[in-house]
């Protein structure tokens, strides 16, 4: 009979992310190494892949990645997209054919700018617009998922283990100064292609290994301010909790993690009285924001990512750094994929955030 410590029990789904500080472009292989080793996390029902700075040529637009169910859809969606942007450049995303990923949808890309009359009209910015229009397409137009629409960034995902999904989306072919990735084991939502992550929403992507026991309280909440979960996954409401905090609200990522991964009430007694004031006005002003259940995620977004824990640290996560690259993941074996010499191996404590930025000027 094996003995504690000498079988391994994967904890469900995988993550996995990789960094230059120096804003050094890397291709998708690295990250795809990642993901092979903790197969057994997976069960084939999601694998997906966000890269930053892989859109230089169109670094201005906003790239709007959408999956589409029929040629209906997306006939209608276009449409919508002629009448609120101004399109660039449209074309199917590439890939490759595998016999591992099945039932492929239409995959396209379109690279738009928000027609300034109607920002005008609006009276409000062009990120702002463009989170309002993703919510419309989402919501309206049947058949038809925004997956990705951030500036010089993109999400790849489908139903697939992440390896085969790397593949598939020809990741090697891509260069971006950060990967995150993310392979999945839905216990309680369907598998489908809209819900593999990672869930992003303008330049903010988020990869998730665990549950989010408040998610009906999350969800409520963060439908008060316009944004719409229809993608029948709980890791949806992260990417738009986390949109409305540092975009909307103002907070920063440390703020926002404590938001999110707030400490207990018992905790913020024992700090120094202004720390004290800080954290009782998060957990106060946005309790309904607080996530419960076990997770660890990584937060990425323009010029940097974020790695969190749960406050009790119920989800296993691993950082590393090798010379500029940061790696962190589900796994060391994930890191060693990634860079065998790595160093510097840590495992953050539950709630603190782990915060990696390019340099300033390197990308």
């Amino acid at each position: 009979m094996k003995r504690e410590g000498e079988i391994r029990i994967p904890s469900g789904c995988a993550i996995a992310a990789v960094i230059s500080t120096e804003g050094r472009r890397m291709d998708g292989s690295r990250i795809i190494r990642a993901m092979i080793p903790m197969r057994e996390r997976s069960n084939g029902l999601g694998g997906g892949f966000a890269g930053y700075g892989i859109y230089p040529e169109f670094r201005d637009f906003f790239a709007l990645h959408l999956f589409f169910d029929d040629s209906a859809a997306r006939k209608s969606c276009e449409q919508f997209l002629k009448d609120h942007f101004e399109i660039v450049h449209d074309e199917k995303i590439p890939t490759r054919t595998i016999p591992a990923i099945t039932g492929e949808p239409i995959i396209r890309r379109y690279f738009v700018a928000p027609l300034k009359s109607v920002l005008a009209a609006q009276q409000v910015d062009e990120r702002e617009y463009v989170a309002r229009m993703v919510m419309r397409l989402n919501s309206q137009i049947p058949g038809c998922h925004v997956f990705s629409s951030g500036k010089n960034m993109g999400c790849f995902k489908a139903v697939g283990y992440p390896e085969d999904v790397g593949r598939f989306y020809r990741l090697e072919e891509y260069g971006a100064y950060s990967w995150t990735a993310h392979g999945r084991y839905p216990t309680n939502t369907p598998g489908w292609w809209g819900g593999a992550h990672p869930f992003g929403l303008l330049d903010y992507s988020v990869v998730h290994n665990g549950e989010i026991s408040s998610y009906d309280a999350n969800r409520r909440c963060i439908e008060m301010f316009g944004y719409q979960c229809t993608l029948k996954t709980d890791t949806e409401v992260l990417a738009y909790i986390m949109d409305y905090l540092l975009r909307r609200q103002g907070l920063t990522l440390e703020e926002a993690a404590s938001v999110i991964a707030a400490p207990f009430w018992t905790t913020i007694e024992r700090k120094p009285e202004e720390e004290k004031r800080r954290l009782t006005f998060l957990r106060s002003v946005f309790s309904s924001l607080l996530v419960t259940g076990p997770f660890s995620i990584v937060l990425g977004f323009d010029g940097g990512l974020m790695a969190l824990n749960d406050r009790l640290k119920l989800r296993s996560m691993v950082t590393g750094r090798k010379d500029d690259l940061v790696f962190v993941a589900s796994e060391e074996t994930a890191i060693r994929a990634m860079e065998p010499d790595a160093e510097d191996i840590r495992y953050p404590a539950g709630g603190e955030p782990v915060i990696v930025r390019v340099r300033e000027g390197c990308f």
